[in-house]
């Protein structure tokens, strides 16, 4: 099991390299984590909805993911509640006491099933904790962290983040604040983040063993690899710094922004600067505007009309991309007539795309493989993720054969789909780019084939090639139990 200090210390990211470690040395290995809070999901081949990052962990490990990786996903979506998908369908809406109160017994329950699933399957598992086990106020109701490693008797990592500050401090509290039987069972203390001199660190690392009792087993050079993030506190980071670039792509980023996902591969071009822009800021002059999905599109379009981001968008003369939720919010109204998102009623959208949007009790969680028709035919690949169906005039292009995935505007400006993803498939990514390029009288990119997913691989192994000097992986084998294989 790999637990941290706290939140962004790179537990998912470890629990990612060890997955590809162990799968490169032919061991059949899986991801779990209990219970994950995240707007960032993926819908299974079943159609079941986990957080991606059990999904970028399973096919590090070369698996198809699965709800067994995943139990319980919490989505949060505003007014302190979040809706609950437990194994993989929507279960409710509740607050942090409700849920508690609520959803803990079945909540354990699909733990253990889904651990036992696992196990029946695998050789080994590799669970990641959430947040710190350290808190002492949610000790007694935590699914995710210590209980899991005590109901499997698994031996524990502790990760701490050293870039922050503070580090060998923030492991020395963590097993303070353990109880005895929790943490007798961390075994090791990995160093995440560095980015200095390991002479200078060495005395540090010294004392924390001897003064802790438990060993640093990996001091982990600081990386630059974009594997996606768990939560959008990671989109602070990103600069869109690459000056280079021929395109700027502004995305919005909404309060409540959903599977942001579906710009790693957009970023990943290296003639695209994408720039991350709050309702509060001011679009500037971009090749075009994204409206990312979110998990609460009414509360995120009533923030864009107060803010003024609203009057930007429908006065920016150029080309406007809408996903899922944001496909919703550039239509003429969307009607909540149950109150699936807080008060009943009608909401005026930006009006920019003739569409109409009405919530319903159906969520629709799919894979797609489909033709594109716009902007060139293509065989793509995404999922859906949206509560609520759209209605389209019919004097709107459809993007994909399927019509209800997407349309597209007679001028070619305003396009919309429900489709994550969609960016991940190269060769329509490189079509709609070269649409911008035209309109700058920029000659058009060289097509690729293939899918994002090729270079999400190549990621995998720079990441594990980056760690492996550093980690004892045989060491993590014996505590495993399987050395002999390994």
């Amino acid at each position: 099991m790999v637990v941290g200090t706290s939140s962004h210390a790179g537990k998912s990211l470890l629990v990612t390299a060890l997955g590809r470690l162990f799968y490169r040395r032919g061991v059949k290995v899986a991801p779990f984590k209990g219970q994950n809070m995240a707007l960032n999901a993926y819908v299974t081949a079943e159609g079941h909805e986990i957080g991606h990052a059990q999904a970028v962990q399973a096919w590090a490990c070369g698996l198809e993911p699965s709800v067994a990786m995943n139990p319980i996903l919490l989505k949060p979506q505003g007014n302190m509640t979040s809706q609950v998908i437990l194994k993989g369908r929507p279960a409710g809406v509740c607050g942090a006491v409700d849920y508690y109160r609520d959803y803990f017994e079945p909540g354990w329950q699909a733990v253990v099933e889904a651990l036992v699933e696992l196990q029946s399957q695998y050789e080994l598992v590799i669970c990641e904790g959430a947040g710190s086990p350290a808190e002492v106020n949610l000790r007694h109701r935590d699914l995710t962290n210590m209980r899991v490693a005590l109901h499997l008797g698994a031996p524990t990592l502790l990760v701490t983040d050293i870039d922050r500050g503070g580090a060998l401090a923030h492991v020395v509290g963590t097993l303070q604040v353990l109880p005895s039987e929790e943490r007798a069972l961390i075994k090791g203390i990995v160093i995440n983040k560095f980015r200095g001199s390991l002479a200078l660190l060495q005395p540090g690392l010294d004392w924390l063993a001897q003064y802790t009792g438990v060993p640093v087993v990996g001091v982990l050079p600081w990386l630059e690899i974009a594997l996606p993030e768990e939560d959008s506190m990671g989109l602070f980071d990103r600069r869109g710094s690459r000056q280079q670039a021929q395109l700027e792509i502004v995305v919005i980023r909404l309060p409540r922004i959903a599977n942001f996902t579906d710009f790693d591969a957009l970023e990943a071009e290296p003639t695209v600067r994408v720039r991350y822009v709050s309702p509060d800021g001011q679009l500037g002059h971009p090749d075009a505007i994204i409206l990312p999905g979110s998990k609460a599109t009414i509360a995120d379009l009533l923030t864009l009309e107060a803010s003024g981001m609203a009057a930007q968008i429908r006065a920016y003369p150029g080309v406007i991309l809408g996903i899922c939720g944001g496909l919703q919010m550039l239509g003429r109204t969307i009607d909540d007539p149950e109150g699936f998102e807080g008060r009943p009623g009608r909401y005026l959208g930006l009006g920019l795309i003739k569409a109409t949007t009405v919530f319903d009790s159906l969520k629709t969680t799919r894979q797609v493989q489909v033709e594109s028709r716009l902007p060139a035919g293509e065989s793509v690949v995404g999922y859906e993720i949206h509560q609520g169906q759209t209605a389209f005039d019919p004097t709107l292009e459809a993007l994909f054969a399927d019509p209800q995935l997407g349309v597209v505007s007679s001028n070619r400006r305003v396009w919309g789909t429900y489709l994550h993803g969609l960016l991940d498939n190269h060769a329509w990514r490189r079509h709609w780019l070269n649409t911008l390029r035209e309109r700058r009288g920029l000659p058009p990119l060289p097509m690729l084939s293939g899918h994002y997913r090729e270079q999400r691989e190549e990621m995998f192994e720079r990441l594990a090639d980056a760690w492996e000097p550093h980690l004892p992986i045989d060491g993590f084998a014996q505590l495993a139990g399987f050395a002999s294989q390994v």
